[in-house]
Parts: C-alpha cells; sequence; structure tokens
C-alpha cells in the first residue's frame, strides 16, 4: 500500500473525530439552557412539516420536523413564541422557560397553506436536509434514531436530487460502508445489484420493508429515500432478502393531497438520454382519494466502444383515506430494460496468479475502453411489481396494517463473460437465460402498540409473515474461444450469430436449472421499552418455518433435495441519553441466519447457519439538528459454516467460522445556513477462521470486499438575494485495495485503492431546476469486483431541466 493510502487512512478517522470535538466543545454551554417541546398538525390533517416555530426578537429557531414535532433550546427567560407557515396565519404564544427545564406546550393547530407548498419546493430551507430523525421501516414501528439500538443510514430524497442521481446504484455511494462490487445483470432473482456490507454481500431486495425485487438496475424515479440497515436483521425482516451484513430497504414517494408535480429531462455524455414524469392529484373534490405517478425512460450508452442500458421505470400508487381510521394503498412497479452486460473478468478455478504474470488489475494489458464483444448480445428484463396495504387504527393506543407484495421478475438473452488467461489472453464465453422468471408472494400483517404499564412506557410490533418463492430459471452457456488482448483485433465476431451457431449444435458448455420452491412461515414480536425517560432496552424474537420443496431437474423429470428446517432469531437492544434526545449510548445483539440442507457426520439434519454481531456506539443529535452523527465498532461472529467431510463425502461437518469486525462512523452537518455536509468512513477487519480450505485459512474472503471505504460530500446554496436557490456541492468516495484472490497456494490479486470525485452545481427555485453534475471528475481508471475484474466508467456529464407544477 502507497504511502498516501496510509496518510488518508490516518488522516480521515482524525478529521471525523476533529470534527466532533468541534461541535462538542460547545455541548456543555448548552446545560445552562432550557428546552421547549411541542408538536404541530394541520387542520383536519395530518403533522405539519417545516413549519417555523421562533422566539420573537432573538435568534433562537427551528422548523417541525417530518412528525410535526419541534424542539427549542433557548436560555431561561420569558419569550414570545411564533408558530408561523407560508401562506397561514401565525401564531404567538408566551413562554416562561427556566435554566435546566423541559417544557412540552399544548398542541399547535396551523391551517392549510395557501399555496400547497409540497416536497422539494421547500426542502431549500430545511434545517440539516440531509438527516432523518425518524423510520417506520427499520424497526417496524416509528422510532427516532436515538432511541434505535440498530444502525442505520438514511439517503434522503434532498440528497439524491441535489446530486442529480438517476439510480439506487449512484445514491449507495452516500452510506458508509457500502461498496458497489457487481452491477446489475439484468438476470431472472438476481436482485439489481450487488454492494458488501460489513464484509458480507447485500442486494437492494425490500421495498417499504417488505420484498420488492427488481432484476436490473433499479431507478430512482420514485424514491423517497433509501435507509441502509446494518448488521444481521434476520429478527424482522428474516434470512432470504438479507445478509449478514444488513439490508437495502427503499422507501417510496406517497400520493398528496394537492395537484402537483415536475417533468425532468437529462442530457449527457455516453449517448445519455432521460425524461422523467413526477405527477400527483386527488381524485376527488373531499381529497379522500390520492393518486401519484413516477416514471422514467433511460438510455445509456458505454464508455467502452459497445454496450448500452434502455430502461422504463413505471410507478402508480394510490391511496384511499376511507376515515380518520382506515387508509388503503395500492402500488405499482412495472420496469422494462433491454441491455448488453458490462465486462466481467474472472479467475480461472486453479489458476495461479503466477501463472497470469500479474498480481493487479492496473497491470493487465486489457484495453480499458474496449468491450471485446459485437454489439447484438442483448439481454431483456422485465420486473412486475405490486403492492398492497390496509392500514386500520384500532385505538389511540393500536394500529394495524395488513400489507402484501407480488413480485415477478424476468429474462431472455445473453451474458457475455470472459476468463483471465496467461499470455495476455482471455477466453470468450456467454451465459445464456431462456425466458426465466423468479415469483415472490410477501403477506404480512403487524399490529403496532404504543401503551403504558403502570409508568413504563412500550412500544411494540407483533407480526406474521408468509413468503413464498417460485423459481423457474434455465441458464446454458459456452466458450467461444480464446483471443489475445494485444495488436490490433476486430472483436466483433463474439456476436449474436456465432453463438446462436454454437447452441445449435445443441453441445452447451454447461446448463444449470435453478428451478425450485419455497415457502416460509414466521412470526416475530418486538417490544422497545422504557425503563426511564433516557434508559430504553429493546428485546425481539423470530420463529421461522422453512419449507424447501426441492429442485427440480428437467432432465430427468424429478425433484430432489427437499427439506424442511426450524429457525429462532432473537435480537436485543439498549440505549442510554446521558442529554436526552440529543446524546444516546447503544449496545445490541442481532442475529441472522441460513438455511443448509444435509446430513452431518453423526447422522442428523444439518441445522440452520448462524451469524451473531455484538455491537455498541455513540449516536448524537446537537444544536437543533444541526449535527447528527453514529460512531459504532462492532463484531460478527458466523458459526455452524458447512464443510465437506473427511470421512465421507455424502455427510457434512457443519463447524466452520468467520469473524467480521470493524468501525463505522457518519457525520451529516448543517453546521452554517446553507451548508450541508455527510461524511463517512468504514474500516472492516474479515477473516475465515475455520474452513474447509485450509489455502485460505485465517485470511480475508475475496468476497469481504475493501477493508477501508470513505464518503463525502459538501454543498453550500445560497439562501437569499438575488441567486437564491443557486448551489455547488463537491465529494467523491474511497476504497482501498480489494484482493479478489487471496490464497496461500495460488497467490493474491487485487484490484487497486481508488478515489473517485464527484462535482455539481444547480439552481433551485420554486417552478423549475436546472443542474450540471460531473462525475469521476479526474477521469481515474478502476475496477470493482468480487472474484472478479469490472472496469468502471471513465468520467461522466450531464445536464439537467426540471419544471415542477
Amino acid at each position: 500500500m502507497t504511502q498516501s493510502q496510509l496518510n488518508f487512512h490516518k488522516l480521515f478517522p482524525l478529521s471525523l473525530f476533529a470534527i466532533i470535538l468541534l461541535f462538542n466543545s460547545a455541548a456543555i454551554a448548552q446545560q445552562s439552557k432550557g428546552t421547549i417541546k411541542g408538536h404541530v398538525v394541520i387542520q383536519n390533517d395530518g403533522p405539519a412539516e417545516n413549519v417555523s416555530v421562533t422566539l420573537k426578537g432573538t435568534k433562537y429557531g427551528t422548523i417541525t420536523n417530518e412528525d410535526g414535532d419541534f424542539t427549542l433550546r433557548a436560555p431561561q427567560g420569558k419569550y414570545t413564541m411564533v408558530i408561523s407557515q407560508v401562506g397561514s396565519k401565525s401564531q404567538e404564544t408566551l413562554v416562561d422557560l427556566a435554566a435546566g427545564q423541559s417544557l412540552t406546550l399544548p398542541q399547535f393547530t396551523v391551517s392549510k397553506a395557501s399555496n400547497n407548498l409540497q416536497e422539494v419546493s421547500i426542502s431549500g430551507s430545511k434545517v440539516n436536509k440531509f438527516k432523518t430523525k425518524k423510520s417506520v421501516d427499520v424497526a417496524k414501528m416509528p422510532l427516532s434514531n436515538l432511541e434505535n439500538a440498530q444502525v442505520y443510514t438514511t439517503i434522503t430524497n434532498q440528497l439524491i436530487q441535489e446530486q442529480q442521481l438517476f439510480s439506487v446504484d449512484d445514491a449507495l455511494r452516500n452510506a458508509p460502508g457500502i461498496q458497489k462490487m457487481w452491477e446489475a445483470t439484468g438476470r431472472g432473482g438476481d436482485g439489481g445489484s450487488y454492494y458488501n456490507s460489513r464484509g458480507f454481500i447485500v442486494q437492494a431486495k425490500l421495498r417499504n420493508g417488505i420484498a420488492g425485487n427488481i432484476t436490473s438496475g433499479i431507478d430512482a424515479v420514485n424514491l423517497d429515500r433509501i435507509e441502509v440497515i446494518k448488521g444481521p436483521s434476520a429478527t424482522l425482516f428474516g434470512s432470504t432478502l438479507t445478509s449478514y451484513g444488513g439490508l437495502i430497504n427503499r422507501v417510496t414517494k406517497s400520493p398528496y393531497d394537492s395537484f402537483g408535480g415536475e417533468v425532468s429531462f437529462a442530457d449527457g455524455n455516453y449517448n445519455f438520454h432521460r425524461v422523467a414524469l413526477d405527477i400527483n392529484t386527488p381524485l376527488d373534490v373531499q381529497k379522500r382519494v390520492l393518486f401519484r405517478l413516477n416514471t422514467a425512460f433511460n438510455n445509456e450508452g458505454s464508455f467502452q466502444n459497445n454496450g448500452f442500458n434502455r430502461a422504463w421505470a413505471i410507478a402508480p400508487s394510490l391511496l384511499y383515506k376511507v376515515n380518520d381510521r382506515l387508509t388503503i394503498s395500492a402500488d405499482a412497479e412495472l420496469s422494462y430494460g433491454k441491455n448488453i452486460g458490462k465486462s466481467i473478468f474472472f479467475m480461472p478455478y486453479g489458476q495461479s496468479v503466477a501463472a497470469l504474470g500479474y498480481t493487479s488489475a492496473d497491470q493487465l494489458k486489457l484495453d480499458y475502453k474496449q468491450s471485446y464483444y459485437g454489439d447484438d448480445l442483448t439481454q431483456t428484463s422485465r420486473s412486475t411489481n405490486f403492492f398492497g396495504q390496509i392500514k386500520y387504527k384500532i385505538s389511540d393506543q393500536w394500529t394495524t396494517s395488513t400489507n402484501i407484495s407480488s413480485t415477478h421478475s424476468f429474462s431472455n438473452g445473453f451474458g457475455p463473460y470472459y476468463y483471465l488467461l496467461p499470455g495476455d489472453s482471455v477466453s470468450r464465453n456467454d451465459q445464456s437465460t431462456r425466458n426465466s422468471t423468479d415469483n415472490m408472494i410477501e403477506i404480512q400483517q403487524n399490529f403496532n402498540g404504543d401503551f403504558k404499564i403502570g409508568k413504563f412506557r412500550n412500544r411494540v410490533v407483533a407480526g406474521l409473515d408468509f413468503f413464498r418463492e417460485n423459481s423457474n430459471q434455465f441458464f446454458f452457456g459456452s466458450t467461444l474461444d480464446t483471443v489475445s488482448v494485444k495488436g490490433s483485433h476486430n472483436y466483433s465476431n463474439f456476436n449474436q450469430a456465432a453463438m446462436n451457431a454454437l447452441y445449435a449444435t445443441g453441445k452447451y458448455g454447461f446448463t444449470y436449472p435453478s428451478i425450485y420452491k419455497t415457502n416460509t412461515y414466521s412470526a416475530y414480536v418486538s417490544d422497545v421499552f422504557n425503563i426511564t425517560d433516557q434508559l430504553i432496552a429493546s428485546a425481539a424474537l423470530r420463529v421461522d418455518r422453512f419449507d424447501n420443496k426441492g429442485n427440480y431437474d428437467p432432465t430427468t423429470n424429478t425433484t430432489s433435495g427437499g427439506y424442511k428446517q426450524t429457525a429462532f432469531s432473537p435480537k436485543f437492544g439498549l440505549i442510554y441519553q446521558p442529554v436526552k434526545d440529543h446524546v444516546a449510548l447503544f449496545a445490541n445483539y442481532q442475529n441472522g441466519f441460513t438455511n443448509k440442507n444435509g446430513i452431518s457426520e453423526n447422522s442428523k439434519p444439518l441445522k440452520p447457519e448462524q451469524a451473531n454481531q455484538i455491537e455498541g456506539g455513540v449516536k448524537i443529535d446537537l444544536f437543533d439538528g444541526k449535527l447528527s452523527s453514529t460512531l459504532s465498532y462492532y463484531n460478527i461472529k458466523v458459526k455452524d459454516i458447512v464443510r465437506q467431510s473427511t470421512i465421507n463425502q455424502a455427510l457434512s461437518v457443519q463447524d466452520g467460522t468467520q469473524i467480521s469486525k470493524g468501525f463505522e462512523a457518519e457525520i451529516i452537518a448543517n453546521p452554517v445556513t446553507g451548508l450541508n455536509i455527510i461524511a463517512g468512513f468504514a474500516y472492516n477487519d474479515s477473516k475465515l477462521e475455520k474452513t474447509a480450505d485450509l489455502t485460505v485459512e485465517g485470511l480475508r474472503p475475496t468476497t469481504a470486499g475493501s477493508p477501508y471505504s470513505a464518503n463525502f460530500w459538501a454543498s453550500y446554496r445560497i439562501s437569499k438575494g438575488l441567486v437564491k436557490g443557486l448551489g455547488f456541492g463537491f465529494g467523491g468516495n474511497y476504497a482501498s485495495d480489494n484482493k479478489i484472490i487471496n490464497s496461500k497456494t495460488l497467490g493474491v490479486f487485487s484490484l487497486p485503492a481508488y478515489t473517485v470525485l464527484n462535482a455539481s452545481a444547480f439552481y433551485d427555485v420554486r417552478q423549475y431546476r436546472v443542474g450540471f453534475k460531473m462525475d469521476n471528475l479526474s477521469n481515474q481508471k478502476y475496477w470493482i469486483g468480487y472474484t472478479t475484474v469490472n472496469p468502471q466508467k471513465l468520467r461522466s456529464y450531464a445536464l439537467t431541466f426540471a419544471y415542477k407544477f
């Protein structure tokens, strides 16, 4: 590793620590102040967000959050508090505040703003606009970040919009410790791109807390925010859609009760063109039936000589407010794509690094801009997903929600890939899918309670979940040829005609049917228990019954390998807030599991593989929300990993272990008006402790990604004057070396460290927004992959324009 990389590793965490010390230096001074709390609602509607709350004639003020709540700290004294909203009449009330006092005011009610400002039109004035204080999905109940012992990161719509991002892939670069490993393949059931979190592979398979699988790249057109939930999370979300590193949950936009929306256009290099529409309207005079449509068309070429991706995304959403207690919603996500797969270079099984002759991707003689295939090895993918929810308020303490998700993935076509061979050559191969489908259905019933037993507050969720997967996928492929990557060659003969001619002979290099059905029946309960106002304990348990019907072999017309298995998944958390609502010390124990089939050496069925995490750290929310930060240390131990018996190859031994531990830090700050900063740092140390392959025992897994990673973004938006709404942003991502071969016998091959810098400029006013962005400013060549070498996009730019109505 170079000296500059070592310096980065030292300086970045020190910089984060210095920023936290800088903000904390004034925390003691706050102790002499009092706290004013309150809640604001809109007349005949719900909570009022972004309502101004000020102490008249002073510098003290804040705005309400998404739940209509506000917290304001000020020195002791008598004040006139002003509650005001654009388009509504302001309200005033007298407040007498003592030092150290926590004063909760009666509820305020404001009338609906006459100009019906919505979402993005007011986002520029929001304090710390890149922060979201509360989530309803992370714990399956409304819970603020400082009350939740689990670590998670929220990527807001405001950040996505400011960076002018168009996909989940691009948005996730703002999450600490998340590293993209593979782009979406488009194959049915793959679930979009592959990422790494805490040393384990994870995908964005959840939408609003339940199954929402999308085969291709996931468009951001209907995203309100993305929640990256860290660590094993099977207790509340099961094992099928999560990993030991966590999960990625997409939270989508909801209909609102006035007419509005926007139409946007984008154009850039590599033949990039995009048009998107977001339109919302009530469908009745009483505004009980609300409809919203988000849709986008995206076309993009490649930085290489061949390759493209064209995709449609359509996401209608209907909300029916039957009465004050009952709401019914129905959504859909429809996507269609046609593409040529990105270049992926594998290492042949058993081939040593010495035989290849190179130890790093930047040493290879590959032409970075050469695809090595023709222009017609296309693949078609479709995702047709439907969602429904019935939510009913039983009482002031209890609500029930019934949720259903039905996802349908389809893929058909070619998937070119390569093997790196000695002598500066590659073999050119195809893995095709033939009308492959993967269908999932999830039905989930939740009961949420918020009540007291004596003086102790309990927030409870109890749920039942049914999940079914029906996979009917068929993969096949073959090797076309081996070619040299040196000199000048015409590589366009790796095309559809050549592969069809090869397959017409009926001789495939391999076939791989993935045809199976599984059912999972689950029950879970979770309780967040306030021992005191400052001490919160949580406990949860899941019981999971997995029923695998077996794998179908079309050549023999038989089904085999079916099994049933029961798993228990506990979860515990503890929160202590030494400074109420501002500083939280937390610890958690979290569990994940993977169902395993087979017979052990003692002739007993295998049990589920388990991953157990212990984590501790601190969360802070200071200066009226202007500084939010999370620091955590975690230790994940995977046990009961299956390896083949040395006595009888038909049997298994279940004693393998893997350790993944590390540190993560995130800062979201709004130090002065108009300036917003997000920064993250992650370090991960993964090790295979006990494994059947002794050549990798004690080493970092080749799927664990880079040990060090960091993200940063800073933006400034002018809030006054003639150019109000003009802003600029700059940031980037860093990842250290990634070992994709790491073996005592085969050697070590790495993807080199990279730093990718990005920038944007925008002018955002009430009726329109115009922007320009440039990614990979330095035009750096870099690679991602786990066990593979995947070249990434060079410098790109786009001009965007949106008209709001």
